[in-house]
Order: structure tokens, then sequence, then C-alpha cells
């Protein structure tokens, strides 16, 4: 290929990735028994940079602002959250976890010595504060019927609540250890 080749090739694809948009991301979770959608504010939007590393660009050396904050140079969430989501669903199996993003989805998982019911859960860490509100949990449960299928189970409504209170409750504690260093 020649140089000129290789130069236009480059600029086409720089500018196809120049074009791609910052989308919103919605974050579903339950309150008061209502599906409810978390999306960030037009106001965060237009007031926050957006570049493609993220909120506030590339830093190669870390951010202390963003470390004191729990935040970390390496994830998109609060640290003390993420490690505390991962601390709480240790037990289970998990499918997928996306630090930057913040979500942690687990496979179906049946408590030891039950084996016609199982349970999956996702975590949506929604920020890279340290609040109650900085974290949601999914979960659903299933139950095997008389034929061998999977169906869809009723859960108790705070069981989720409960969940995420242990998540705050380890990062709290995660944070403590850290800051009485």
């Amino acid at each position: 290929m020649s140089r000129l080749t290789r130069l236009g090739m480059i600029v086409v694809a720089g500018a196809v990735v120049a074009a791609c948009g910052a989308g919103e991301a919605d974050y579903p979770y339950r309150q008061g028994g209502k599906d409810v959608v978390y999306a960030p504010s037009l106001e965060d939007a237009q007031t926050k940079r957006q570049t493609i590393f993220g909120e506030g660009g590339l830093n190669l050396f870390g951010n202390r602002k963003a470390e004191g904050e729990g935040g970390g140079a390496g994830l998109g969430v609060n640290s003390y959250l993420w490690r505390a989501s991962l601390d709480t669903v240790v037990y289970m199996p998990v499918a997928s976890a996306d630090p930057f993003g913040g979500v942690i989805i687990t496979d179906w998982h049946s408590p030891s010595g039950v084996a016609d019911e199982r349970f999956k859960m996702n975590v949506y860490i929604l920020g890279r504060a340290l609040r109650a509100d900085g974290v949601r949990v999914a979960l659903f449960r299933q139950v095997r019927d008389g034929g061998g299928n999977w169906r869809d189970a009723a859960i108790p409504e705070k069981a989720a609540m409960e969940v995420e209170d242990a998540i705050l409750t380890r990062a709290r504690q995660l944070r403590n250890e850290t800051v009485q260093r």
C-alpha cells in the first residue's frame, strides 16, 4: 500500500470515530413496585466534558481528586461500590462484569440443597460518588415446574433493597479501611 492510501484510510477511520455520538445510558431498576429508568439529565451531559476516553479525558498517571472520592483512575464508577458489589455477589457465578459501565450480571445460581429454585442478580452502579442511591440491584427468581421447565416466580420487593444495603455497608467498610491507613 502506498503512503497516500494508508493516510487516507487513517483520515477516514478518524472521521468515523469522531462522528460517533456519546449515547445516553439508561439504568432500569424497580422502585415502589414500578420499573423506573435512571437516565443522566441533560444538564449533566452539557456541563461535563465527554470524550472517547470518558468524562475528563485520558489520564495516564491518575487523578488525585477521583482517587480521593474512591473513583480510581482505572474505573468508570466508584471503586468502593464496585469492589463491594463483587464481594457481595461472590457466591454467584458472574456472567459479565463491566467496570467502566458499572454493570455486574450474574448467571443463574441454585442454593445448595435446593434443586428446584434458582436466582440471578444484576447490579448497576450509577456513578462515581459513594452515595446511597449510587447502586441498584435487580433480582430474578425461577422455580422448576412439574414438567422440569423453569418458570419465573415472585421475589419479595425488599430483597433487592437488602442486597443494596449489604453492598453499601461493605463499601463503607472498604472506604473506612482505606481512610484509616
